[in-house]
């Protein structure tokens, strides 16, 4: 199977153990990754703050490039790069107006009949019984919270792939590691976003009411599907520790990492030795975790 992929800014700087673990899964899975040529900048995530029709015309530059390179879907990993596209996608579309603007400033037709497709909308792809017949290591017993964030699945009018205030997709998937996703309250709710830089204070007060509420509903790891999201809940904690002298370091695995850890993969595959918040407790607990075949 093969299937566009724009990796976009975070995943090749701050997040490249997101693309390593993703390339790395997705290989192991018979899915072939073509990277979009010439890729740029979709505007995430401040464009459309600052400068409407730009941020149209960035995510519109990369259709385009798409539609050039003979590809029919592009799979975006980042919630933030992926909820730009989608965005920008419905504006052309329901705006002929706007579309005009775009293709005059990028000196391209603006196609819109790419498809655009996130992370959890990859593995429902997936057979399951793939997945369930490539699992190394069940991790039974593992108890985490799958954290959605606050742009992976809103605007619902728009992203239209599961319930903006109560998602269960990225559970379903989990399921298939044999690892056990808890019932929580702040799977949608926002971690502080691009605050990280210019009000850290709100991030570590935002990023702290997530992990909290996570290790009181019995996770033990919150699994993400964003750079972004990754980047504030896994780095933050040392100054969350710094507030919080009882705060207890958790765990944040991307979701293909998750996956990868139960088809056996390695620490360094998966690039899980580059988090900031420690991924040891989780890796020795189940180095020995070998599936049982019938």
């Amino acid at each position: 199977m093969d299937i566009g992929y724009y990796p976009g800014c975070s995943l090749t700087g701050t997040a490249k153990e997101y693309d390593q673990s993703i390339r790395r899964v997705f290989s192991e899975l018979g899915i072939n990754l073509v990277e979009l040529d010439d890729w740029s900048c979709c505007g995430a995530t401040s464009a459309h703050a600052t400068n409407h029709l730009l941020s149209v015309a960035l995510p519109a530059r990369n259709l385009s490039l798409a539609k050039k390179q003979g590809l029919k879907e592009i799979f975006i990993p980042c919630a933030a790069c992926y909820n730009r596209f989608v965005v920008a996608k419905y504006e052309m579309e329901k705006n002929p107006g706007l579309k005009k603007r775009v293709e005059e400033m990028i000196e391209e037709k603006a196609d819109t009949d790419i498809g655009i497709v996130n992370m959890v909308e990859m593995f429902q792809r997936i057979d399951k019984e793939l997945i369930l017949a490539k699992r190394q290591k069940e991790l039974k017993g593992f108890k985490v919270a799958a954290y959605y964030g606050c742009l992976l699945v809103r605007p619902n009018s728009i992203t239209q792939f599961d319930d903006a205030e109560m998602p269960t997709s990225m559970e379903e998937i989990i399921k298939l590691t044999g690892a056990e996703p808890v019932d929580w309250n702040f799977k949608v709710e926002c971690c502080g976003a691009s605050h990280s830089i210019t009000n850290m204070n709100v991030v570590l007060t935002l990023s702290k009411r997530i992990i909290d509420d996570a290790a009181e509903n019995g996770a033990e790891a919150i699994i993400v599907a964003c750079p972004m999201c990754h980047s504030n809940l896994d780095m933050r904690q040392r100054n969350i520790s710094k507030q919080d002298s009882q705060h207890k370091n958790m765990p944040i695995l991307y979701l293909s990492e998750l996956i990868g850890l139960s088809l056996g993969l390695d620490k360094e595959s998966l690039g899980l030795g580059l988090h900031f918040t420690d991924t040891e407790p989780v890796l020795s607990r189940f180095s020995t975790a070998i599936v049982a075949k019938e």
